[in-house]
């Protein structure tokens, strides 16, 4: 029986590197593409298709910041399915990613240079708004979209005498300090991504405590420094082009700057090919790349309090459903 895998934000980057590895490691997969941009979508469906000519690939519409399309792109998954046996959450976004040039030149001049490229901590900055759902845009994409789509698609992913895994990429630049219960949307911060990531890593952790016993398994995994539009968008392309051979050479002393997509999706591959019940809730799996270029997976312990991401849960539970209360007037008054 084919393994259904379905992939969000698949059309570029790690996702599509993610979605050209899994074909390769197992060409019986049925692979869905779930994008928020069509034409990307065909795109990547068509180079996929390329490499790899009889695999099976459908397209799937959502863009995962939007309540509504996540909801209608729930429905569409269970009209073609009955299960689901993994489903990647890797659609993210970064808007407008600015440089804190202060932390940037001390730390460029410092002992921890390395540990500034490999984490990002307070080196970089975002500017956030709200969107159609009343929610911050970063929040809402990176995090709670895929809630509300991991939610909807419950009855798919625990069945009975099987198992299920979420994935989540997550980031080296998921910060505690980034993350306030208090403000888990970071509408008042300048570190929303950070902020995000570090919840992702919380609703993993909630997702074990709640789903573990009906098979569905959450693991977190960290890319490293790869080179993507996220990346890309930092800094000018010409400044990624000066430094590059200076980031292969710091790769020797730390096996995070990944730099490829390929290389990047290492820990995510590698959990397809793992025992879901053998893996540890708490860990982040993360893809490393040595300086001679060997690709290889690292589990780290992840800074999380169990009592924090169980009061997450529940916020994002309460949210969830004054979400859908809004929803259903509004699909009230249009009727």
């Amino acid at each position: 029986m084919k393994r259904i895998v379905l992939v969000t934000g698949a059309n570029s980057g790690i996702g599509l590197a993610l979605c050209e590895r899994l074909l390769t490691t197992d060409s019986e997969i049925h692979l869905c593409l779930a994008c928020r941009n069509t034409q990307r979508a065909m795109a990547a469906r068509s180079a996929l298709l390329h490499s790899h000519p009889e695999a099976d690939i459908s397209l799937l519409k959502v863009d995962v910041g939007d309540m509504n399309s996540v909801l209608e792109a729930a429905k569409e998954i269970k009209k073609r399915y009955s299960r689901l046996d993994y489903i990647y959450l890797n659609a993210g976004i970064m808007p407008n990613p600015q440089l804190n040039l202060k932390v940037f030149v001390k730390g460029l001049f410092s002992r921890k240079v390395v540990r500034m490229f490999a984490t990002g901590e307070g080196l970089l900055t975002q500017e956030d708004h709200v969107n159609a759902n009343g929610l911050q845009k970063v929040f809402a994409t990176n995090v709670f979209g895929h809630f509300i789509l991991i939610k909807e698609l419950e009855p798919l992913l625990c069945c009975p005498s099987m198992t299920s895994q979420l994935i989540w990429t997550s980031s080296s630049n998921a910060h505690k300090s980034a993350f306030s219960l208090d403000d888990y949307q970071h509408s008042q911060g300048i570190e929303s991504y950070s902020s995000s990531k570090y919840a992702s890593d919380l609703l993993s952790l909630a997702l074990n405590r709640q789903f573990n016993r009906r098979g569905l398994y959450s693991s977190v995994t960290c890319p490293g420094l790869v080179m993507t539009n996220l990346t890309y968008g930092i800094l000018p392309s010409f400044f990624w082009t000066l430094i590059m051979p200076i980031m292969f050479l710091i790769r020797f002393f730390t096996n995070s700057f990944t730099l490829t997509p390929y290389n990047g999706a290492e820990a995510l591959v590698w959990l397809y090919k793992q025992n879901p019940e053998s893996l540890d809730p708490r860990a982040k799996y993360h893809s490393c790349t040595s300086g001679l270029g060997n690709n290889y997976v690292n589990p780290k312990k992840m800074d999380l309090r169990e009592d924090t991401a169980e009061a997450f849960y529940k916020q994002l539970l309460e949210l969830e459903h004054k979400l859908r209360q809004k929803v259903g007037v509004a699909e009230e008054a249009i009727k």
